[in-house]
């Protein structure tokens, strides 16, 4: 992967959305703003959630595009947002939202290493904490190897 897949201005810390739907829109929007997709990816997105939440537990959430969205990808990208206050995701706490899209298969890839950067609470809580979008990109400086 490089180093564009995430990079600093894809990273907004104390994002504003109160409702998943918000908040997909918000993740998607600056995938599109940042031209890793096209706008129509973010409708996808929408699809991709009313087929199966992407809630991954630890008040995680990883919306992303459904099959027929790969079109839509101009190249792989990540949007991270953390919010201070948990928004309801089908009945579940979520607090970092991270938008997906991936060319070919590597959402796969990044889906993974996101995973296991988040699996551990105590890694989510230290997420959590970080002020700057700078802190971020740190912390998940894995997903760009």
């Amino acid at each position: 992967m490089t180093n564009s897949i995430l990079k600093q201005d894809n990273i907004v810390v104390g994002a504003q959305a109160k409702s998943k739907q918000e908040a997909i829109e918000e993740a998607g929007t600056l995938l599109a703003d940042r031209g890793y997709v096209t706008s129509e990816y973010v409708a996808k997105m929408h699809e991709r959630e009313e087929l199966t939440s992407t809630f991954m537990g630890n008040m995680l959430a990883i919306p992303h595009g459904t099959e027929e969205a790969k079109g839509e990808v101009k190249e792989s990208g990540i949007s991270i947002l953390l919010y201070n206050d948990p928004i309801d995701w089908d009945g579940n706490d979520v607090r970092i939202v991270i938008g997906i899209a991936g060319k070919g298969n590597e959402h796969l890839d990044i889906l993974s290493k996101i995973a296991i950067a988040c699996s551990e609470e105590e890694n989510v809580e230290k997420l959590l904490e970080s002020k700057s979008s700078d802190e971020v990109l740190s912390f998940f400086s894995e997903v760009n190897e």
